[in-house]
C-alpha cells in the first residue's frame, strides 16, 4: 500500500523500490566520493626519497625489455654511482654482478620496489634472505620459462612465520 502522498511503494521487506536512474546517481555520488577521498589521501603521501619511488627490475632479456617498454626505465648518465634502474641478466652475467646490483638497488633512496625474477633469485638466495629492509620491497616474479614457486619467494615464507604458517 501507499503510505501516503508523493511515497513510494514498499516491498515486502520494508525497503523502497527505487528507480534506476536514482541507483546510478547514488552509485555515481558514492564514487565520487571515494574519488576525491582517494585524491586527498594521494596528494598528502610524500614520495620516497627525493626523486619519488621508482622500480627497479633484476631479470632476463625478455622480463627487463616488458618493463622497459611500459616505461619503468631510468637511466642518469650524470650520475655515474647509481647508474640504470635494471640489470639483463643472461648466461654470461657473473654472480659478483648479480649480488653488485641488488646491493646498488636496495641502497639507492630513489628505489622503491625491486623486482627480480625467481630463477634469478635462486643465484643469490642467501643475499635476498638477509635482506630485512622495508623499502625497497623485493617482489620475486615468474620469468617465461619458469613459472612462480612460493615455496621459493623469502618473502611469502618470511610473511607465513610472521602470521603463524608453516
Amino acid at each position: 500500500g501507499h503510505y501516503g502522498r508523493g511515497s513510494r511503494q514498499r516491498t515486502t521487506d520494508g525497503n523502497r523500490n527505487i528507480s534506476q536512474s536514482k541507483k546510478s546517481r547514488v552509485l555515481s555520488l558514492r564514487t565520487d566520493n571515494v574519488l576525491e577521498a582517494y585524491l586527498a589521501i594521494m596528494s598528502k603521501l610524500k614520495p620516497i626519497g627525493e626523486n619519488g619511488g621508482l622500480i627497479a627490475v633484476i631479470g632476463d632479456e625478455d622480463t627487463v625489455t616488458g618493463f622497459l617498454l611500459a616505461g619503468i626505465g631510468n637511466v642518469e648518465a650524470k650520475n655515474r654511482k647509481s647508474g640504470s634502474n635494471f640489470l639483463i641478466v643472461d648466461s654470461k652475467t657473473t654472480q659478483a654482478q648479480l649480488e653488485d646490483a641488488f646491493r646498488r638497488f636496495t641502497a639507492r633512496e630513489d628505489i622503491a620496489i625491486v623486482l627480480i625474477n625467481q630463477p634469478i633469485a635462486k643465484d643469490i638466495r642467501p643475499l635476498l634472505d638477509s635482506y630485512d629492509q622495508t623499502l625497497p620491497a623485493i617482489l620475486e616474479i615468474p620469468s617465461k620459462d619458469s613459472p612462480y614457486d612460493p615455496t621459493q619467494d623469502s618473502v611469502m615464507n618470511r610473511a607465513k612465520g610472521f602470521f603463524g604458517g608453516k
